[in-house]
């Protein structure tokens, strides 16, 4: 049986990068906007209000993911 990226959906699964076009600060929610097809000043809003909400927690939350999410392959700005 042939394998096939129908049958396999992580085979096909959008990977989350940090894109190195459209980014305000470290391209989090650019990146999170571009991997769920919403737009990032949806996300970028959300964030902020559960920022705000949560006392700062957002804060930490953000700067673990800029650490953890991978920058886009490709050419890198200068």
């Amino acid at each position: 049986m042939r394998l096939n990226a129908c049958y396999i959906p992580f085979l096909s699964m959008k990977r989350l990068y940090r894109p190195q076009q459209g980014r305000l600060l470290g391209g989090v929610c650019a990146g999170i906007g571009s991997h769920f097809d919403v737009d990032p000043t949806v996300i970028r809003l959300v964030w902020a209000v559960l920022t705000l909400i949560s006392l700062g927690t957002g804060l930490i939350v953000y700067f673990l993911a800029w650490v953890l999410i991978p920058e886009e392959p490709g050419n890198q700005t200068p």
